[in-house]
């Protein structure tokens, strides 16, 4: 898992964005976790297919891309942005990323 550094949402102090990256772990499987912590796909009932998923009091956007990990292997790296309540984001992101690092290579 790598996390990078909590970016600010823009001028509304009331809502942070914070965004990470797991590698691993598919976009779907992402989406997966993020309902079973409450959230809901918005645009599709596919969690193939997911980008958005919207919790009460946070939202949550994701992206895949494939890195390189050295040589020829690869892994998929999903990136995940999180915006909303920063209490809310604090135990969101902490218990996705134990989920995450479970499945996670």
């Amino acid at each position: 898992m790598d996390e990078s550094a909590d970016t600010d949402a823009g001028e509304n102090d009331a809502a942070d964005r914070r965004e990470r990256s797991y590698r691993g772990i598919s976009r779907r499987l992402a989406a997966h976790y993020l309902r079973n912590l409450g959230g809901t796909l918005v645009g599709t009932d596919d969690p193939v297919e997911a980008t958005r998923v919207e919790g009460d009091g946070w939202t949550a956007e994701l992206s895949a891309d494939t890195v390189a990990i050295g040589g020829s292997l690869t892994l998929t790296e999903v990136t995940i942005g999180f915006t909303g309540d920063p209490s809310i984001l604090d135990d969101l992101i902490e218990r996705f990323s134990q989920k995450a690092m479970r499945a996670g290579g």
